[in-house]
């Protein structure tokens, strides 16, 4: 498989998938999400046990491309549902993943670089790593990671962050329960490679089983919320201040919202 986006090597039972568009701080991309999903199908069959997932230079994933920002303005709503549920598909894809999976956030993790980061069973971060629900501030909405969210911190919190869009820090969400562990950048894929190993020491079917069980427990009301999900996204595209939001953001300008 040809991956432009992203790099996949597997060594010792452990797959390195490393987000690699550096000089877009690894933004998403539709060719990205198409990448991941690919890669991920691929890990899913290969003899690896524990899938490792970072960033090339010093972001995670900043969100959202600039090019594909553009392209959201007019948009129909079938397009506006095809691209909301492709993104719902690669985030149940993170968590239903049979196999461990590990997050070695190196640098800024937004928007949906934070639900990709978060959704990994273990989420590993440098002390500089920086996270926000920031869509609300360009007249969008959080719906599809909101549904993951609030099952991990509780609604008081996850409305802290869903309604004000804020930037927060690894150590906020390490206190919140989305991260795992804080951990020195120059230690970070190290320790990520020494959880893998620990992992790998249990049964692989155990493992297994153990997701299974684990993504079963919620798959029902995951299912109906996503599908909400996927319908507000859809519908929020065609607002006035989505389409403000996403040119003000664009234009490096503040947005003159109508509340339409």
């Amino acid at each position: 498989m040809s991956l432009k986006t992203i790099l996949l090597h597997e060594n010792h039972g452990v797959a390195l998938l490393t987000l690699n568009r550096p000089d877009k701080r690894n933004a998403i991309s539709y060719d990205l999400i198409a990448e991941l999903l690919q890669a991920l199908e691929l890990v899913r069959k290969s003899q690896s046990l524990v899938l490792i997932i970072t960033g090339a230079g010093k972001a995670f994933c900043s969100g959202m491309d600039l090019e594909n920002l553009k392209s959201l303005i007019g948009r129909t709503h079938e397009q506006n549902i095809e691209d909301s549920r492709t993104m719902a598909q690669l985030f149940r894809s993170l968590h239903d993943f049979p196999k461990p999976t590990i997050a070695a956030v190196n640098g800024p993790a937004i928007a949906g670089g934070t639900g990709i980061a978060t959704i990994c069973d273990f989420t590993l971060a440098v002390p500089d790593a920086k996270f926000g629900y920031t869509e609300v501030r360009i007249g969008f909405v959080p719906a599809i990671v909101s549904t993951f969210l609030t099952r991990q911190i509780g609604d008081k919190q996850a409305r802290d962050l869903l309604l004000t869009g804020r930037i927060f820090s690894a150590d906020e969400a390490y206190r919140l329960g989305l991260v795992n562990e804080i951990v020195d950048p120059d230690r970070l894929l190290a320790r990520a490679h020494e959880l893998a190993a620990k992992l790998i020491e249990n049964s692989p079917a155990s493992l297994r089983a153990t997701k299974e069980l684990l993504a079963a427990n919620v798959n029902e009301e995951l299912d109906r919320r996503l599908e909400a999900s996927i319908e507000e996204n859809a519908r929020v595209r065609q607002t006035h201040d989505f389409q403000e939001g996403i040119t003000a953001f664009l234009e490096k300008r503040k947005p003159r919202w109508s509340g339409n």
